[in-house]
């Protein structure tokens, strides 16, 4: 079947590959295969593959997996995963840094504190790539993406080239609108001007909140869920909820709800992606039974169960 889809998709310069397992491009480590993977060798050869890429074909992006778990059975279609080769550049210019949508957020960080660019200091606690940041409006310690964007650049399912602003990108709490199917490719932020070694102070203090509050040596996704609604939380956040629901260091099989932040999901080393979801569901259906409080997903999932 893999065989038989590549047969029908474009010449590309970059690579495609049948029957990836996606495992390994995930912090999670779990997941089956993509029947197609495609990396492409840059922007234009991305922009030329959807334009000839049938349409019936499913097409899903990711990027290191950061906050993602791909389900055992695989992902049909072509999975895209885009690399810093093409898609990794990161140029400052005054108080504006521009990077490529592969661009890890903390090394974007780095880069605007080497330039003495100051508000993008909070992507160094962010796990992830800069387009994953613009699809989630992604933030940490009271600042996010939205705060400091001025411009996206996406393809959209044919190819087509469109620039955002920042109004366009339709954001709101750990989300976007823009089209599921359009690929961001790149994006410009703005801070303030401030001394480089002030700007690398303040991110070492994030490393080390981070350090001190999150397992972030172990296999996991970031956080599971996201806040829920501080109304009906009482202003709880979904730790404190799912600690309240005696749920901390809770496991199925291989998956466990982490006992040094219980709103991170781990891999203890045997999980499954359906040890991970169904935990992730069970916490869930426990929060709403003994809390009356809705947990949503942040982590993404993609795929089809085994």
């Amino acid at each position: 079947m893999a065989e038989d889809l590549l047969a029908r998709l474009p010449p590309v310069r970059g690579r495609l590959e049948t029957a990836v397992t996606l495992a390994p491009f995930t912090w999670f480590r779990v997941g089956g295969a993509a029947d197609v993977l495609y990396q492409p060798a840059d922007a234009d050869d991305l922009a030329a593959f959807l334009a000839a890429c049938p349409a019936d074909v499913p097409v899903t992006v990711i990027g290191v997996g950061s906050n993602l778990i791909v389900r055992d059975g695989g992902v049909p279609g072509v999975v895209i995963r885009l690399t810093p080769r093409g898609f990794g550049a990161v140029t400052a210019d005054g108080t504006r840094i521009t990077a490529g949508a592969a661009v890890l957020d903390a090394v974007v960080a780095r880069k605007a504190a080497e330039a003495g660019i100051a508000g993008l200091e909070f992507y160094r606690g962010v796990p992830g790539t800069i387009g994953g940041a613009l699809r989630m409006n992604a933030g940490c310690y009271g600042t996010e993406t939205c705060d400091v964007l001025v411009e996206a650049v996406a393809l959209d399912r044919a190819g087509q080239r469109h620039v955002l602003s920042r109004a366009d990108m339709g954001f709101s709490y750990r989300k976007s609108t823009v089209p599921d199917d359009w690929i961001f490719i790149s994006a410009t932020f703005e801070g303030t001007p401030d001394d480089p070694a002030a700007i690398t102070a303040r991110m070492d203090e994030i490393t080390a909140r981070r350090e001190a509050s999150q397992p972030i040596r172990e296999r996991t996704g970031g956080s599971t869920f996201k806040n829920p609604d501080p109304v009906q939380s009482g202003g709880r956040k979904s730790w404190e909820v799912i600690d309240a629901a005696g749920l901390r260091g809770a496991t199925i099989g291989g998956a466990q709800m982490s006992e040094k932040h219980c709103n991170f999901m781990i891999n203890t080393g045997s999980a499954t992606a359906a040890d991970l979801e169904a935990l992730g569901d069970h916490v869930i259906a426990t929060v709403r039974q003994t809390q009356g409080v809705d947990l949503h997903w942040e982590i993404k999932r993609i795929g089809v169960s085994s």
